[in-house]
Order: structure tokens, then C-alpha cells, then sequence
């Protein structure tokens, strides 16, 4: 299923989407915010800043969903002061709710990443996880980060889907779609109503008949090279710009484990096989740094990482 052709069409279809996901957002996900959670982001933020991680006296994220980065990045104290952005409402009460449960401050404004509601050169540091592939024009984007961003100023995104990584990962998905009925029956899980909306789309469902979380086949509009990913950042006047790859072995274990989830009732999983899931996919992705993140080329991971700095003249 095709994302939406035209820029007002793809805001709109992410904004509905990402509403209706938010309140059980950070469970479908796996979306930690202690230990494991600030160790994943922590070890992200090192790939791309290096070690020790400096700290940042404003950062302002986008696309912010539930608080995945900001969040941990506050209780780990990488940020002192935070602000987090996203088009979705939703994400953003989820994200307050986060914050109030954990004991930690954070501004939040609804917006668009290609007008940002800020003045130039307002803070140290722009980040984003898993945000680039949803916006539609990446020029813009990339303006506003350069904008809002200080002289030496540094932004970072992880989490954005590579190109050759994407296709790969068919494979998997492929897989876990034959095997699901029978999965289901191992699980003694019920059919989930409409999980193979995608596959509807062929046999006359528009997307104006599609709402809340069965748009999210809609929600993508970009996958990247990591060329093409740097390009977009140094056409905006970026200096020092590095891109990389990550997670190859855990995010095959972890697609097929999400489409065979997709295709159930959430309440009828077990407990036992949502340890497995989570906790092989944490295992494997200790494997990709130790072993493969270093000695293979970018492109063939399923996430591209950016990193660059504002130029101080």
C-alpha cells in the first residue's frame, strides 16, 4: 500500500495514525524508560557523539512520540532543558504522562518539522529517532534543523530506514505473514480484526476508508541510501556530516516477531513469549555492535543513523 501522494494528505494520515496509536504506544513497541532504556539510547547517542557523551544545555526533538529519546536522554542528563515536538497530540500527551510518571520536565509543542515554531539559533542540539521517513520534504526539514540550531551546533537522527535494509526485511515479514495462523494457534491467540488491511488495499479499500491504527501501512514516505541521507543534510549547510548503520540480526528477529503480533489480539499474547521477544531482540542487538556494525557497509542494515554540526560562521 502506497503512502499518500501529496504533502497535506501524508501530515494528515500520520497525525491520524500516530493519535490513535499513542495510548498503547510504548507497549506495542517495547518502549522502556529506565535502565534498559536509557542503556539503549545511551549507546545510540555514543555511536554518533562519541564518548563521553557531552551535555546539551537545550535540545529540541522531532517527531517526539511517546518521549523515547528525550526522556531517557533527561534522566541520563545529556539535556537540561528539553523540548519536544510532534504533529500528533496524541504522542505528546503520551509523551507528558511519560514525563509526570517518571519525575522529569519537559516542554511540549504540537508542530510541523517543516515549520518550526522556534527562533534561530535556539538550541544546542537537534535530534529525532525513527521521524526523517514520515516527513515530506526533507529540504525544508532540514532548514528549520540548520535554523534553530546554534553556531556549532550538532543534530542527530537514528532509527531511519535504509533503502537495501527495507527490502531485505521483506523477507522476514514474508515469512512471519505465512506463519501466523498457525502461530496464533500455538499462542491460542485470536485473529486481531483487520491486521491484513495492507493486503485489503488490493481488492478495493481506499484510504478514505481507513482510520486510526490501520493507516499505519500509509505512514512511511521515504526509505534511504546512506548517500542520499547525507545529502540532505549537507545541502542545507551542514559540516562534519557521518552517517551509519545499525541493527541487522535484531531487527530480522524483531520483524518477524512484530508481524506475528500484528496479527493477533494484543491481550491474547503471552507473557512469556513477549520476554522472548524483547529480550532476544536486546541479545541481538549486541551482537550487531560487537560483530557486524564495524565490518559491514551501512546500506544493508535496516537503520541509518545521522549525525552533523552548524557551522559556527
Amino acid at each position: 500500500m502506497a503512502a499518500p501522494a501529496t504533502a497535506d494528505a501524508i501530515r494528515d494520515v500520520n497525525t491520524r495514525y500516530h493519535d490513535a496509536a499513542a495510548e498503547h504506544y510504548d507497549y506495542k513497541w517495547g518502549v522502556d524508560y529506565g535502565d534498559i532504556g536509557r542503556q539503549q539510547v545511551r549507546g545510540k547517542l555514543h555511536k554518533m557523539l562519541g564518548t563521553p557523551l557531552p551535555t546539551f544545555e537545550r535540545s529540541l526533538e522531532i517527531g517526539s512520540g511517546t518521549g523515547y529519546f528525550t526522556l531517557n536522554m533527561v534522566q541520563d542528563g545529556v539535556v537540561r532543558e528539553a523540548t519536544a515536538t510532534d504533529i500528533s497530540r496524541g504522542m505528546l500527551d503520551a509523551l507528558q504522562a511519560n514525563a509526570e510518571r517518571i519525575g522529569v520536565a519537559v516542554q511540549t509543542v504540537t508542530c510541523d518539522a517543516e515549520r518550526l515554531a522556534f527562533a534561530d539559533g535556539s538550541f544546542d542540539l537537534v535530534l529525532g529517532h525513527a521521524v526523517l521517513h514520515h516527513i515530506p520534504h526533507l529540504d525544508l526539514a532540514f532548514s528549520e534543523f540548520l535554523r534553530v540550531l546554534r553556531p556549532g551546533g550538532e543534530f542527530v537522527f537514528a532509527g531511519e530506514p535504509s533503502r537495501t535494509g527495507d527490502r531485505i526485511a521483506a523477507y522476514p515479514k514474508g515469512a512471519a505473514r505465512r506463519a501466523a495462523p498457525l502461530w496464533r494457534a500455538v499462542m491460542r491467540a485470536r485473529p486481531a480484526e483487520g491486521y491484513d488491511t495492507c493486503s485489503n488495499h488490493a481488492h478495493g479499500v481506499e484510504i478514505d476508508d481507513l482510520d486510526g491504527e490501520s493507516l499505519e501501512p500509509l505512514v512511511d514516505v521515504h526509505a534511504f541510501t546512506p548517500d542520499e541521507l547525507g545529502l540532505w543534510a549537507r545541502r542545507a549547510g551542514f559540516d562534519d556530516v557521518r552517517v551509519r548503520g545499525e541493527e541487522l540480526l535484531a531487527n530480522w528477529f524483531g520483524w518477524i516477531n512484530r508481524t506475528l503480533e500484528a496479527t493477533a489480539v494484543p491481550d491474547d499474547i503471552p507473557w512469556l513469549w513477549r520476554q522472548y521477544a524483547f529480550r532476544g531482540y536486546l541479545a541481538l542487538q549486541r551482537v550487531d555492535v560487537a560483530l557486524l556494525e564495524r565490518r559491514l557497509p551501512p546500506a544493508v542494515f535496516y537503520n541509518l543513523m545521522i549525525a552533523g554540526r552548524k557551522p559556527l560562521s
